[in-house]
């Protein structure tokens, strides 16, 4: 295995011998964990094992569209997508909200509408079935092992020193390994929503933390140690809008729980501003600002896992912090291509850890599984049963 280690345009490799390369990534990995503001970016690559990237979605299509009537498919087959579904989407939600408003539609616009609305119906059922894999009764080997990855990663994550902030996790997925992971793990986390049985949008919620009271005599907390704000971007597979909703609140996407048979046709997956009610906007703005405003706060690290640098308004704040927080370092996951900006600056702040196959067939040291098996230290590796033994043992002594 040939490993890569890019300080801004310097090899932290060179004259280190090859045998040392992967000890001297970890021990710069580990001292990166220090930082006060810890941050992950999750891309597509995290979960890429049990759903498909972005190319193997649109190869899907191309073959699901097949079973659709002539006339949707000569229209998919007529559309300027670049070989990417949300492209896809992204046109057909333009050309549905241009028809929307047109005033005496004629017959031939009536007729485009109703076959784009049908084809953003088919393409979201697609997406669903292909991205709420965990919302089934059994789980394929793959789905198995990469939601183990997760849990270990937030078992080693999680808990960190009451004098540093909590960890903030931004993911592009849609899916709901995040979820799981922490709901196995016992792991307290805030993703936007709140409420018990009727879990609605409150971005207020960030800015929440949870407490434990260490004296019952007086009004004494600490802040709990095993605490994760997760903000999913991009939107996910159980985010519905319901408008109907009788409970008071400014917004109407709701959360839904794991094994619900709601109506595919409400499921918000993919953000797109040109979706008009402005719920659906809601959520997004919002998730792009705590974004924003996470990575400007000082002594800010933010590790890329996944993330190709595709998305150009998610490029946009990592570049605007980069530019504007001076106290900001970016760790890259991934062996991303050479024509992306991010490569071609020479900032001491960025670094760039791969890995490239030299026949030996071991998967790659910036794969998710690799990451957090040997990249990810163990210092602070949340382990839920000392805590489980610490609860029985005031349970008696408070008896």
């Amino acid at each position: 295995m040939n490993y890569h280690f890019i300080q801004g345009k310097k090899n932290l490799l060179d004259n280190i011998e090859k045998d040392k390369h992967q000890e001297t990534i970890c021990e710069k990995m580990s001292s990166f964990f220090d930082m006060k503001n810890l941050c992950f970016l999750f891309g597509s690559g995290t979960s890429a094992k049990a759903i498909p990237l972005m190319k193997g979605l649109y190869d899907g299509l191309q073959v699901e569209k097949d079973s659709y009537p002539i006339e949707e498919k000569k229209f998919l087959d007529n559309i300027e997508d670049g070989g990417n579904i949300e492209n896809v989407l992204g046109i057909l939600y333009s050309g549905r909200s241009y028809l929307e408003d047109v005033k005496n539609p004629s017959e031939e616009e009536q007729k485009s509408l109703l076959t784009i609305t049908t084809l953003i119906a088919k393409i979201e059922h697609f997406l669903k079935t292909k991205i709420d894999i965990l919302n089934t009764d059994t789980w394929e080997t793959e789905t198995c092992k990469t939601l183990e990855s997760y849990k270990k990663f937030y078992s080693k994550v999680a808990l960190r020193n009451k004098e540093l902030s909590r960890v903030n996790v931004f993911t592009t997925n849609n899916d709901m390994f995040n979820e799981v992971a922490l709901d196995y793990l016992s792991i307290h986390y805030f993703n936007g929503f709140s409420g018990g049985v009727m879990r609605s949008f409150n971005p207020a919620s960030f800015n929440y933390t949870l407490s434990k009271r260490m004296d019952t005599a007086i009004d004494k907390y600490e802040p709990v140690e095993n605490l994760v704000y997760l903000y999913k971007i991009h939107g996910s597979v159980n985010w519905i809008e319901d408008e109907n909703s009788n409970k008071e609140s400014f917004f109407t996407i709701k959360e839904l729980p794991l094994r619900n048979d709601t109506n595919d046709s409400s499921v918000l997956i993919y953000p797109t501003p040109l979706k008009q009610n402005k719920s659906l906007g809601a959520p997004y703005v919002d998730l792009f600002r705590e974004f924003q405003h996470k990575l400007l706060e000082q002594n800010t690290i933010l590790f890329i896992i996944g993330y190709s640098f595709s998305d150009e308004h998610v490029n946009d704040i990592i570049y605007r912090a980069l530019a504007t927080n001076s106290t900001m370092n970016l760790v890259i996951l991934n062996d991303i291509s050479n024509n992306k900006v991010i490569t071609k600056i020479d900032d001491p702040r960025i670094y760039r850890i791969w890995s490239t196959d030299e026949g030996d067939r071991e998967v790659p040291i910036h794969h998710f599984s690799e990451i957090v098996d040997k990249l990810i230290p163990t210092k602070n590796a949340f382990d839920p049963e000392p805590l489980l033994k610490q609860f029985v043992q005031e349970l008696h002594e408070n008896r």
